[in-house]
């Protein structure tokens, strides 16, 4: 009987055992979290209107950048919000760093900010000449992405950790700064970042209130303009291209084809001599 007893306690405390095993291999399982969608609904900083302002008094302004402006404004005061990054800052970086979205990079991987990959990257990668020939930069499944990961890449670095002493409407000490913390080695960084922001007026996009983007949003909607496409060179062009390779500058290229700096800045309506690497320039 008591042999019957010993077997009997060993069966239930086996099964008791196993049962307790399966159910703990089962709650140690976790689902992948899926990469963060496209923002579907934007809302307006009256960004159509600022663009609208702009090309009255001035009508040579470049069209691409004014589309520019128009499509990521709004991306820009969202992160600013987050982050306390300028909005002006962020997307005066996005125009110049990617050849206002035009560029090899940001078209075909929504890489808007050239940045690299740098140790710990664990997503898509794609290769460009660069500082060195084949950099690994970093590839995006949206331009949303990009502009998170800028926000993210600042504020997580300890070299970034100054700029966050100034007020987000002091973006021509955040320009400076941004060149002597080294996120670019042209030396005249943050002055092409200053004359983008105040030949566009991007500062006035670092007023608006984090409350004013509902307000905003509500007005859009009464009469909401249709958003204009970023024109490829594909389409505009009519003749040959040339793809901007790092070191060239206007007067390299209009020497190379023989003709003035001020016909190529005028067939690719260009206002001033930024050029990006990987940019398509139209060539009669």
């Amino acid at each position: 009987m008591k042999l019957k007893s010993y077997i009997l306690i060993a069966f239930l405390s086996f099964f008791i055992v196993s049962c307790g095993s399966k159910k703990t291999v089962v709650s140690s399982k976790k689902k992948i979290p899926k990469e963060t969608t496209s923002i579907k609904i934007m809302p307006s900083v009256k960004q159509n209107q600022h663009v609208k302002n702009l090309t009255k008094k001035n009508k040579n302004l470049n069209k691409y950048t004014l589309t520019y402006i128009k499509k990521y404004a709004p991306l820009a005061v969202i992160k600013m919000h987050e982050y306390k990054i300028p909005a002006s800052i962020t997307l005066a970086q996005g125009i110049l760093e990617s050849g206002n979205g035009r560029s090899v990079l940001a078209s075909k991987s929504n890489n808007h900010f050239g940045i690299k990959c740098h140790k710990g990257w664990t997503g898509k990668k794609v290769y460009h000449d660069d500082d060195k020939k084949d950099d690994c930069f970093r590839k995006y499944k949206y331009v949303e992405n990009s502009y998170n990961d800028h926000s993210k890449f600042l504020t997580t670095r300890k070299r970034y950790a100054f700029l966050f002493n100034y007020r987000t409407t002091d973006y021509k000490k955040w320009a400076i700064g941004l060149k002597k913390a080294g996120y670019a080695t042209d030396r005249k960084y943050p002055t092409k970042l200053i004359k983008i922001i105040e030949d566009y007026k991007l500062h006035e996009f670092d007023k608006v209130k984090k409350s004013d983007l509902k307000k905003y949003k509500r007005e859009e909607k009464k009469n909401t303009p249709k958003s204009t496409p970023v024109p490829t060179t594909e389409k505009a062009a009519t003749g040959k291209t040339h793809t901007v390779k790092k070191g060239e500058t206007l007067y390299s290229i209009s020497r190379k084809y023989n003709i003035t700096v001020q016909q190529l800045k005028k067939i690719n309506n260009l206002t001033d001599n930024t050029l990006g690497i990987g940019q398509k320039l139209i060539i009669k």
